[in-house]
C-alpha cells in the first residue's frame, strides 16, 4: 500500500470516530496503537480541531524549568539530537515534564514557526489528555518510546507533522520524569530516528545518574532549590479589549480578581510598560497628555494606592520615581512572548481586542499601537493560511486590505473562501 493511500485511509477512519461511528470497520486499518489512542483522546473529550491549553506562561517557564531534573542534560540533548546547524537542521527537539507540558523547544527554525501555529511553543501542555493522539502524549501515556505519523495524530492541526518521543525516568526511582521528541517530516519517523531518540533518553538518565552520584560525592553541593518562594505574589493586568481593566492576583494560593477604573487602568498599564520607573512629569504627560500636571498625577495615584492596598498590596508604585516593586505581567505583554514563540495561532486566540480600546492617554494609544502592529506584522510574516483568515475576521484585520490580498494568494484556486475574499476587497477598495 503507498504512503498516500494509506494516509487517505487512516483520516477516513479518522472522520468515522469523531463523526461517533466507533464501530466502522475502517479503523481496522488503523494501528492498535494510535487506534486505541484516539479512543483515549475521545474519552478525554479532547477537540479534533483545537490548540492545546498554554500551562505555563514565559515567567512561569523561566523559573519552573531552572529547577527541573531535565535543565542539566540539554546541552547533551543539542549534541545528540541537532548536530551542526540546529536552525537548519529540518526537525524540531521538544524536552517536557511527566505532565506533557513543553518545557524547551529548538531546532529549524522555519519548522518552529510552521509547528508554533499549531501551538507546539514552550508552556503548552501536549498531554494525550490536552491534544490527543501525539508522540510526546501518547509516549508519556503508554510509558514507551512512540512514532506517529501524520493522519494518525487525533488533533487535524497536527497532522501535516510527524514525531517520534521517547518517555524520560529516574535512574534510580525510575519514576517519569518527562519525554524528548523529535517532530518535522516523514525523516522524524524513520526507525533511524526512534533509534536515536530512545538512545537519547537512555543518554539522558545515564547522565542524570553520574551528576547524581557526582553530587553525593561533593557533600557541600546544596540541593536544588526552585527559585520561586511558594508564598510569591503573582498578578496579571487584563487590559486587551477592556476598558475596565481586571487585576487578577495570586498570592499565598488564594487567588483575587478586582476591576478597575479606566484612570487606574490606565497608570498600572504605563507602569507594568515602562518597568524601569517614570518620573511624576513624564507619568502625567503619557496618561494625561499635554493637560496633565505633576499635581493631578499625585491626587490620583493616592487613590490608587488605596485600591491596590486591599487588593494586591505588593504592587503598590514606588516613588521617585513612581514604580512596581514587583513584576507586573499583562495580557497583552504575555500575547508578545506567545508570538515571540511562534505560536500564532495560540497568541491570535489571546487577542481579546485593543488594548483599552476606550481610552484616549497617548502612552496608551502609543502602547496599543506597539501590539495591533506587532500581531499583524508576525502574522502576515510568519502565520499559516488559515490562522490569517481568522485574523481577518477581527476588528483590526477586517478592513485590511493587504491582509486580505495575502489570504487571496494563500488559498488554493478552487478554494470557495475566494469570493467572498475578493467581494471584500472591491468594497473596502471602492469605498476608500
Amino acid at each position: 500500500m503507498s504512503p498516500e493511500t494509506s494516509r487517505l485511509l487512516i483520516e477516513r477512519a479518522h472522520e468515522e470516530l469523531v463523526a461517533g461511528n466507533g464501530a466502522d470497520r475502517r479503523l481496522l486499518d488503523v494501528r492498535p496503537l494510535v487506534r486505541e489512542s484516539w479512543r483515549r483522546s475521545l474519552e478525554s473529550l479532547v477537540g479534533a480541531e483545537g490548540v492545546p491549553p498554554l500551562d505555563l506562561t514565559a515567567a512561569d517557564i523561566e523559573q519552573y524549568r531552572s529547577a527541573h531534573p531535565l535543565a542539566g542534560v540539554m546541552e547533551m540533548v543539542r549534541a545528540l539530537l541537532l548536530p551542526g546547524e540546529a536552525d537548519e537542521s529540518g526537525v524540531v527537539i521538544a524536552v517536557g515534564d511527566a505532565a506533557g507540558r513543553l518545557l524547551w523547544i529548538e531546532g529549524d527554525r522555519h519548522i518552529r514557526s510552521l509547528t508554533g501555529d499549531m501551538g507546539f511553543t514552550e508552556g503548552a501542555n501536549w498531554s494525550e489528555s490536552a491534544v490527543g493522539t501525539s508522540a510526546p502524549g501518547t509516549a508519556l501515556a503508554l510509558d514507551r518510546s512512540v512514532q506517529i505519523r501524520g493522519a494518525e495524530h487525533f488533533n487535524r492541526l497536527v497532522q501535516p507533522w510527524s514525531c517520534t518521543a521517547a518517555p524520560v525516568h529516574d535512574p534510580e526511582t525510575r519514576r517519569l520524569l518527562g519525554v524528548v521528541d523529535v517532530t518535522g517530516g516523514l525523516e522524524a519517523v524513520t526507525p533511524q530516528a526512534q533509534l536515536l531518540v530512545d538512545a537519547t533518553a537512555r543518554a539522558i538518565e545515564g547522565e542524570l545518574l553520574v551528576a547524581r552520584l557526582r553530587q553525593r560525592a561533593a557533600a557541600s553541593t546544596p540541593p536544588r532549590r526552585s527559585a520561586r518562594r511558594p508564598d510569591a505574589t503573582r498578578a496579571v493586568l487584563r487590559v486587551l479589549g477592556r476598558d475596565r481593566a481586571l487585576l487578577e492576583v495570586q498570592a499565598a494560593g488564594v487567588e483575587s480578581v478586582s476591576e478597575l477604573g479606566p484612570r487606574h487602568a490606565e497608570l498600572l498599564l504605563m507602569l507594568a510598560v515602562h518597568r524601569q520607573g517614570l518620573s511624576a512629569e513624564r507619568l502625567a504627560e503619557l496618561v494625561y497628555g499635554d493637560a496633565g500636571t505633576a499635581d493631578t498625577l499625585r491626587a490620583e495615584m493616592v487613590r490608587l494606592r488605596k485600591v491596590l492596598e486591599r487588593a494586591a498590596p505588593a504592587f503598590i508604585p514606588e516613588s521617585r520615581p513612581y514604580r512596581l516593586a514587583a513584576e507586573l505581567e499583562t495580557d497583552a505583554h504575555q500575547m508578545l512572548s506567545l508570538l515571540d514563540r511562534g505560536a500564532h495561532r495560540v497568541a491570535l486566540a489571546a487577542y481579546r481586542g485593543d488594548v483599552l480600546p476606550d481610552s484616549t492617554s497617548p502612552g496608551v494609544e502609543e502602547f496599543r499601537d506597539t501590539v495591533r502592529t506587532a500581531l499583524r506584522e508576525a502574522l502576515m510574516s510568519e502565520a499559516s493560511g488559515d490562522v490569517l483568515l481568522a485574523f481577518a475576521e477581527t476588528d483590526i484585520g477586517a478592513e485590511d486590505v493587504d491582509l486580505l490580498r495575502l489570504c487571496l494568494r494563500l488559498l488554493p484556486a478552487r478554494s470557495p473562501k475566494r469570493a467572498g475574499l475578493v467581494a471584500r476587497i472591491e468594497r473596502l477598495e471602492a469605498t476608500a
